[in-house]
């Protein structure tokens, strides 16, 4: 008989020199790192929460809580530069050498850094929306010029719209939803480090960083990527609109591309049953000796 997959019979914490990871584990087999997205009020459980159980009959799920969301211990760095650094101390303090990766947006970003920085450490890579850069549409795209307008002035009504921004049917933005996502977003711990992230200041700074840099963008060093590599998209993203995935399409070595219909940013939970599917079949693929 399973025990039923709840965020109170799933949530572990892990001390580290750097403060308490919180994640949420189900299931056994071989591991499988789960890293959830960024916006407003997001965790990894309420990403990944649905897509557990199916999961869980195959895998060891690691579902990682970034630190500066606001249930791990934040740290003094960005979030986004902390990200990469959680998941080392979260796989050594786990003991764990190799693990499967399944990315949403920001995670699919933090994913690929990690492979490209341990190549040897991530047997294959699943990616959700996010990763690469806009070649054909306008950046930012319309999700997250909603986004850096909530960080902004958050208010309820700017909340809503960003949430509707990221589906593709309005249904799924449900009021339980608006008031779960709401009491985390305004947490003001929380919401300092979402401008770290998407204030208009920060994303001044950053373009000024980068035109200054010599060093190439993460997108850029994809063709070193060695993990095999499934990338999903929602094909009515209008967060990171799917044009995103062509460049990752050319340049990962081994790649696939699934584009799901009727779908927006949110792709294991829009096309939930369909997308558990792909990355079953992608992740327990025999490996051709």
């Amino acid at each position: 008989m399973t025990t039923e997959l709840t965020h109170a019979s799933t949530l572990r914490e892990l001390a580290t020199d750097q403060g308490v990871l919180r994640y949420h584990e189900a299931g056994d087999g071989p591991p499988l790192l789960l890293l959830h997205g960024s916006g407003p009020g997001v965790t990894g459980w309420r990403n990944f929460r649905g897509n557990l159980p199916a999961l869980a009959e195959h895998f060891r799920c690691l579902v990682l809580e970034f630190p500066g969301f606001g249930v791990s211990d934040s740290t003094d760095r960005h979030p986004m530069v902390a990200a990469p650094q959680a998941v080392t101390r979260f796989l050594d303090g786990l003991g764990l050498h190799q693990v499967d990766v399944i990315g949403n947006s920001m995670g699919g970003i933090v994913g690929v850094q990690w492979a490209l920085a341990h190549p040897d450490r991530v047997r294959r890579l699943v990616t959700i929306g996010g990763i690469g850069p806009n070649v054909l549409s306008p950046a930012p795209g319309e999700g997250i010029n909603l986004l850096m307008e909530f960080v902004e002035d958050p208010t309820r009504e700017r909340l809503v719209q960003w949430l509707h921004s990221m589906v593709h049917d309005p249904s799924l933005v449900t009021e339980e939803m608006i008031e779960e996502r709401w009491r985390q977003a305004t947490d003001p711990d929380t919401l300092a480090s979402s401008r770290r992230m998407y204030g208009r200041a920060a994303a001044a700074a950053r373009a000024k960083m980068t035109a200054a840099s010599d060093a190439p963008p993460y997108w850029a060093m994809l063709h070193k990527l060695r993990a095999r590599t499934l990338i999903t998209w929602g094909r009515d993203d209008r967060v990171s609109p799917v044009d995103m995935a062509l460049l990752p399409m050319r340049t990962i070595p081994d790649v696939e591309v699934h584009i799901f219909p009727n779908c927006g940013h949110w792709v294991m939970i829009e096309q939930k049953e369909a997308w558990e599917r792909t990355v079953l079949a992608f992740l327990t693929r025999k490996d051709a000796s």
